[in-house]
């Protein structure tokens, strides 16, 4: 019966089953490591409204802060509130810091001066908001 399988089998054989626990128990401790690692190099979902409809938001609000005065005080807190929402989501799109705007109180003399801070750096992080009007035959 020994003498029946050339010597290269059996030591193969032999090879085999020796390693082949060793080998399962560390690919059973390295395999999810690895899959923890794909998953974190792929790309997450974005979460909340892209950059261009936040600036196109912000701009649009922004001409109705600097128009006339809405003719209630309800429509000129509502719009002052969206547009700081806006400009919270903007800044945070961008990497700008807009804790002290969300921390500020409405209505004081403080918020308006930390939405005047928060949009310079939203400027300075390269968000035009009052970008130049086209030029074409109205604008001459």
């Amino acid at each position: 019966m020994t003498g029946d399988r050339p010597l290269v089998a059996g030591m193969t054989l032999y090879l085999v089953i020796t390693a082949a626990p060793t080998l399962l128990f560390w690919a059973a401790l390295r395999v999810p490591a690895a899959v923890a690692a794909c998953r974190a190099r792929r790309p997450g979902v974005p979460t909340g409204p892209s950059l261009e409809s936040l600036v196109a938001d912000l701009r649009r609000l922004r001409r109705e802060v600097c128009g006339p005065p809405p003719r209630t005080r309800l429509r000129r807190v509502a719009l002052l509130m969206a547009y700081d929402d806006v400009l919270i989501g903007l800044a945070g799109a961008v990497g700008v810091d807009a804790a002290p705007l969300a921390a500020a109180r409405e209505g004081t003399s403080d918020r308006a001066y930390v939405r005047l801070q928060t949009e310079a750096a939203v400027e300075a992080a390269g968000i035009a908001l009052d970008p130049p009007a086209a030029a074409g035959p109205e604008a001459a």
